[in-house]
């Protein structure tokens, strides 16, 4: 996730503010109290977990898709409406009174974490849906990082999470279409709201969203991504249902979805940009004070201020300067280190020339990472991984990278996505750290042990916090050391500068919404701290202003695991075994990093006992 950028888990997560579900949580290896009072308080939360699952699912079907589960593939769903947020709020408020007629203390080891892990997230979700959250979010239903418009395209392609196997899946997705339909001109009543009540969007955020509606609107039916299922039949459908359905898919696109983005495209076109704000920061936004705030713990999972995020940036930042000059002096560069930022992204043998180049350099890593990932961990995800460059009609706006989970069954591979828009501004530098962070053993690998694992319920298999997420895959790129695969200097410079972007996001993201920083501002300071291009630079400040907090989460989840190792190294010395390290991080699903840290603190003292 930007880079993994969530992609279209990211957006369903997004939209579900309580994503709180599961199947019978075995319990495992944990020890299990005998006393039959014990038993029922875990059995009393296996069915928790169990209820707040399949009422979940039901609710938020895009969620039930990405799993593989298609009981409910005919709904797109009832997203950013009243009745959907008074649902989502009710089942949080249950839930959590449920939770807390459990007794904790007579759970076994593994469904204590459950329990804390589905407080935590119920407790979040609630806050975000509150009445001093929500009214500042909700008016604000589209930008162009996180749209139902760049989502939806792909998800509904062929080539995202919807299926095509069927002449059922065919029939289903012209249902969601018809959804899709009423949730555009849903946004626009939002959009209303919020020009009602003095809370509204950005300018720039506003003017990319308009651009990328102008490109879905400029393509013909027959290279539209919602016509291209009909391109592609399986076996099994007869000719009549594909004459019909042909027929069927091009009516729709041409009266129903194009009229419904047209519509959009031309309120925030003419009613909206006139008076959206200037400015780019929260700050500067009615409620943006508080909804940052709210927004930076929710992101990092632990009770930060944008101060304390901004000077650890500011540490990290010079931390990390100091070795990309150890680099800039191993290869003998003569000049200063903004040269040798100029010369990496301006010379000609540092940028890939065509997708193919791309491609082929990042299954070289996969490959290398393939023969030596064992030696770190014990358990590898059984989920295939693709590797694909992003679709033009999106690429512009998207990030370096990012990551489509897959199905739990296999069915769908995982897959990476790079972005190969403005060939002269990638970085062959930073292949490797990339697909560390985006691929193996980033985030397939900890998306996929946590769906793989059966063990888990699945608010733990299939949900999670960005600072885990982010913070795990950005801990991954540091295994290139272990793997020799940053030897390389000009490699290892291209960790630096990817780990420099997540330092450079603590000082910028907490500049813009809480310090007044301008888009120039903070472009020209990634500019000066890191070879990375002015295109790349400029997509990730401007994401920043759209998704206030989420690139806080990197940083702060990567130094918490870090913390974590070192604390285990140093407590354990010889008993120490970092596959079992990485196992008791990853087996559990994506945890908060307060529930990690008592997690680790636990087996520690559990290995030093032995």
């Amino acid at each position: 996730m930007p880079h993994a950028q969530r992609t279209v888990q990211m957006f369903a997560l997004l939209l579900a503010a309580n994503c709180l579900s599961s199947p019978l949580f075995a319990q495992g290896s944990s020890p299990a109290t005998s006393a039959p009072a014990a038993q029922g308080e875990n059995q009393k939360l296996i069915a928790l977990f169990a209820a707040s699952d399949e009422a979940s699912l039901k609710r938020n079907p895009l969620n039930a898709m990405f799993r593989g589960d298609l009981r409910y593939a005919d709904h797109l769903g009832d997203y950013i409406s009243d009745a959907y947020y008074g649902a989502e709020r009710k089942a949080g408020e249950t839930d959590l009174a449920a939770l807390h007629a459990i007794d904790r203390a007579k759970l076994t080891e593994q469904n204590k974490i459950a329990y804390d892990v589905f407080e935590w997230q119920t407790q979040d979700a609630l806050k975000n849906l509150s009445p001093e959250i929500l009214p500042l979010t909700v008016v604000r239903p589209v930008n162009h990082f996180s749209g139902f418009h760049t989502f939806y395209p792909t998800f509904a392609s062929g080539k995202g999470a919807a299926p095509f196997r069927t002449l059922l899946d065919y029939e289903n997705n012209l249902k969601r279409h018809r959804e899709y339909i009423v949730l555009t001109d849903r946004a626009i009543e939002r959009f209303r709201q919020g020009l009602a009540s003095g809370v509204v969007d950005t300018k720039l955020t506003i003017t990319n969203v308009i651009a990328q509606l102008d490109g879905l609107l400029a393509q013909k039916v027959e290279d539209s991504p919602f016509y291209q299922p009909v391109l592609n039949f399986p076996e099994g459908i007869s000719q009549t249902d594909r004459t019909r359905l042909t027929a069927a898919y091009r009516d729709i696109i041409l009266t129903g979805i194009n009229p419904a983005e047209q519509r959009l495209r031309d309120f925030l076109k003419n009613d909206y940009l006139p008076v959206a704000r200037d400015t780019v920061g929260l700050s500067t936004m009615k409620g943006g004070a508080t909804l940052y705030a709210q927004l930076i713990q929710s992101t990092t999972t632990l009770p930060l201020t944008a101060d304390y995020v901004h000077d650890l940036g500011l540490s990290e930042v010079k931390r990390i300067r100091t070795e990309m000059e150890k680099v800039r002096q191993q290869v003998g560069f003569k000049g200063t280190l903004g040269e040798f930022f100029t010369y990496i992204r301006q010379d000609p043998k540092f940028h890939p020339t065509s997708r193919e180049q791309m491609t082929a350099e990042f299954q070289k890593v996969g490959k290398a990472v393939d023969e030596k990932v064992g030696s770190l961990f014990s358990t590898l995800p059984k989920t295939k991984l693709e590797i694909r460059p992003y679709p033009e009609f999106r690429e512009k706006y998207e990030a370096g990278g990012s990551y489509e989970s897959g199905t739990p069954d296999g069915s769908r591979p995982g897959v990476f996505y790079f972005n190969a828009y403005d060939l002269p501004s990638r970085s062959l530098p930073g292949v490797t750290t990339l697909y560390l962070h985006e691929g193996a053993p980033g985030h397939h690998f900890q998306i996929s042990l946590a769906q793989e694992n059966e063990s888990l319920p699945a608010f733990m298999r299939f949900g999670g916090n960005t600072a885990y997420v982010e913070g795990w895959a950005l801990y991954a790129e540091t295994l290139g050391y272990d793997f020799g695969f940053y030897n390389d200097p000009y490699q290892r410079m291209g960790h630096f500068d990817d780990e420099m972007l997540r330092a450079m996001r603590l000082v910028v993201d907490s500049g813009i919404h809480a310090k007044g920083w301008t888009r120039d501002q903070s472009i020209q300071y990634m500019l000066d701290n890191s070879s990375m291009g002015k295109t790349d630079a400029t997509a990730e400040v401007e994401r920043y202003i759209a998704i206030p907090s989420q690139a806080l989460a990197y940083k702060i989840g990567a130094l918490t695991i870090q913390r974590l190792k070192k604390k285990a190294q140093d407590e354990l010395g010889a008993k120490f075994d970092v596959r079992e390290f990485h196992a008791q991080v990853l087996l559990t699903g994506a945890l908060p990093m307060t529930v990690l840290e008592k997690k680790i603190d636990d087996w520690i003292a559990m290995k030093k006992a032995v």
